[in-house]
């Protein structure tokens, strides 16, 4: 069960973060009101929201899950894949102090985001991709390793269709991954009760489990359905300013 969520303020120069966008930039004002129900939702699912204040100097850093790797006892500083990402971790250092008496952090010339890592249970899946290095990788199972978690690679740098591993597949617990259609098929996730996410409604593969809830983003009614005949509590959000920046709904907090 989680009991906090960090979040961070979207800054008003938020339009300007790193994007394979093409289309009209993020509104900031609907950015303000969908990162307010955000959190809002975050409560309802049982959790104290730690708010921080917008970062000017960073314009991706509302997504805070990129920056940091939590785990009961510890906490994993990244070392961001962008370079222009690479202040962000200072910044979360001190609030995560206030939770955390071991935190250790990955180091040069290895780089790791945290969209790359999905938990799953007592396993961590980590993506290798275009933010994320092999030794970054690595020194990232080495720290697990040591906390008592096993941990297995996911190379998705031949995909086009996502930034992050997590972009395609959420850890729903009791032994089930949401998973997009293109991700479906690998050997990794064999072991795993699959709940499939159709090519049309990719996007909604970055889902969150929070205790007994699932929040999802809004207007996409295939997995909506999917998930609540499955027995699952729904939530279901507006995120399309997010989505703008490549970003989604687990980008947006970290939960312990």
């Amino acid at each position: 069960m989680y009991t906090h969520a960090i979040v961070r303020r979207p800054g008003e120069n938020f339009a300007e973060g790193l994007t394979s966008f093409k289309g009209p930039p993020a509104d900031y004002k609907k950015a303000l009101e969908q990162h307010e129900a955000y959190c809002s939702a975050l409560e309802r699912c049982g959790v104290e929201v730690v708010r921080l204040e917008a970062d000017l100097a960073h314009p991706d850093s509302t997504f805070v899950e990129d920056v940091a790797v939590l785990t009961r006892d510890a906490a994993i500083l990244t070392h961001p894949g962008a370079r222009s990402r690479e202040g962000e971790v200072d910044g979360i250092r001190e609030p995560l102090r206030r939770f955390f008496q071991t935190i250790h952090e990955i180091e040069a010339p290895g780089t790791l985001d945290g969209g790359d890592v999905c938990e799953a249970g007592k396993h961590f899946f980590i993506g290798v991709s275009r933010r994320t290095s092999e030794e970054g990788a690595k020194q990232l199972a080495a720290f697990l390793a040591r906390e008592g978690f096993t941990t297995s690679f996911v190379d998705i740098r031949p995909m086009k269709s996502i930034l992050h591993l997590k972009s395609g597949i959420a850890w729903a617990g009791d032994g089930k991954l949401v998973v997009m259609e293109e991700l479906a098929s690998r050997d990794e996730f064999r072991g795993y009760e699959l709940i499939r996410v159709a090519r049309g409604e990719s996007y909604a593969a970055n889902c969150v489990r929070v205790n007994d809830y699932i929040l999802i983003p809004a207007g996409f009614p295939g997995i909506a359905r999917e998930l609540i005949a499955q027995g699952f509590r729904v939530l279901e959000l507006e995120v399309s300013e997010f989505q703008k920046l490549d970003g989604g709904l687990s980008c947006l907090s970290l939960r312990f």
